[in-house]
């Protein structure tokens, strides 16, 4: 009998519990439902551009049309569109991702075979690195309107992000076949350059970078993109002028002045690379060089700063990694980002926990088998690191990072004949990477000279 009435009670609390996460769910979404998105104010540089007075203005007229008429599509997906584009502008990806998603699932809950809708939602996804649900998003949009240059696109980015190479080579080609622009030429870029063809990536971005409109944003992201070819193939004066020219073109670009940090980082000028990636932060939201910066501190001896910066990184993504966790439509996954910062951190455990964790999502994408090759390395498991290194080189990659952790690892296997020739395939043009990285292939290097004495 009391066993009875104890079940009971378990029962009545389990239905209670499960009625509290109902009800908070349903608050949070409609909290979610009435929250209205708009511009945030933008800093610095950023403010005072002539982009920022019409983005402001177009904005200001998108929102009065959606407030006349909620049903007005063409102009709900429009302003969908610039809050996307101004996350790119400002890096403040979890604000204004979260307003163009609220709005493409506006127009898709009435409409739910949008084109323009699919597409901006599958771009969002992208963004917040849900690479399966983008690819899906995608692989729908295509299937109603295959011949649109715009959604190949995407397609080419899933794929690729997916670890799909080869049908990521035919999107693309479908995309140049549509319409050679910008967007094709950066993306026929980035698929030579995993193919291993320097001289070929470089080219297509040159060409990318012809087809845009100098200062916007595209085309300036297409030049930091060559500058950043320049520095893995060691012609660090070109890669200065790319960085020097976007910065004229676009003054205060937060990934122009992190490219001029690499420069400064490379000539071992420390404090002017510091300064720099502090320019970068000032005028806009973005994680993405807080691990350069972290990593110049420590090379500077200043290592509190490199601490405190790589603590802060982490409390971020461990932020946004939570919220992708939460609500699975949105909330930016980190794991692979995560996995770096936590070995920046000296945890070489939780590094590996996030690198298997971005693996399971992914496990045919090249830079994630990277990654986590080189977290089973730095954990003092370099034999479990091999096959992922093997997954990780299957493209012919002549990225230089990548042939200095596949030269490391094959030494501590005791292949010093692939390890000596990936080592001196990777520091051959002197590319400007990693400087602790650089100086462990060197020295590497000059053991095998050593032996061979």
């Amino acid at each position: 009998m009391k066993r009875n009435i104890l079940y009971t009670l378990l029962i009545a609390v389990c239905i209670c519990c499960a009625g509290f996460i109902v009800i908070r769910y349903q608050h949070k979404q409609k909290k979610m439902e009435a929250m209205v998105y708009t511009l945030l104010p933008r800093k610095g540089l950023l403010a005072k551009t002539d982009e920022w007075l019409v983005t402001q203005k177009n904005v200001a007229v998108l929102q009065q049309k959606i407030k006349a008429n909620a049903a007005d599509t063409k102009s709900t997906i429009a302003l969908a569109n610039y809050f996307i584009l101004e996350a790119r502008a400002t890096g403040n990806y979890p604000y204004y991702d979260m307003a163009a998603m609220k709005l493409v699932n506006n127009v898709l809950k009435t409409d739910a075979a949008n084109f323009e809708a699919l597409t901006l939602k599958s771009v969002i996804y992208l963004s917040q690195h849900h690479f399966a649900d983008g690819l899906a998003t995608a692989e729908h949009a295509g299937s109603i309107i295959p011949y649109n240059a715009f959604v190949q696109g995407i397609l080419v980015d899933g794929h690729v992000e997916m670890g799909n190479y080869d049908s990521a080579l035919e999107c693309a080609q479908k995309m140049m076949d549509i319409r050679p622009d910008l967007r094709s030429y950066a993306r026929a870029s980035y698929l030579r350059e995993i193919f291993g063809d320097y001289p070929g990536a470089i080219d297509a971005m040159k060409l990318a970078i012809d087809a845009g409109a100098p200062g916007d944003e595209a085309t300036e992201w297409s030049r930091i993109q060559l500058g950043h070819l320049y520095e893995n193939t060691g012609d660090l004066k070109a890669a200065e002028m790319s960085y020097q020219q976007a910065l004229a073109e676009r003054p205060g670009y937060m990934y122009a002045l992190a490219g001029m940090a690499r420069i400064a980082t490379a000539s071992k000028d420390y404090n002017k690379a510091i300064d720099y990636y502090q320019q970068a932060a000032k005028d806009a939201t973005s994680n993405s060089f807080m691990q350069e910066l972290a990593n110049v501190y420590y090379l500077a001896g200043q290592k509190e700063n490199g601490t405190a910066v790589t603590k802060k990184l982490v409390e971020d993504l461990d932020k946004n990694a939570n919220a992708a966790n939460s609500d699975e439509s949105i909330g930016h996954y980190a794991d692979k980002e995560l996995a770096y910062a936590y070995l920046s951190a000296g945890n070489k455990e939780k590094a590996l926990e996030h690198a298997l964790m971005e693996y399971n999502r992914r496990p045919k994408n090249i830079d994630v088998n990277e990654t986590l090759a080189w977290m089973y390395f730095e954990n003092n498991e370099p034999g479990k690191a091999l096959p992922y290194l093997r997954e990780a080189m299957k493209t012919n990659s002549k990225n230089p990072t990548l042939l200095c952790r596949a030269g490391l690892i094959f030494a501590k296997n005791g292949d010093t004949v692939k390890a000596n020739k990936y080592l001196q395939d990777a520091v051959q043009n002197n590319p400007n990477i990693d400087e602790t990285l650089k100086t462990a292939a060197l020295q590497q290097i000059k053991s095998f000279v050593s032996f061979s004495k």
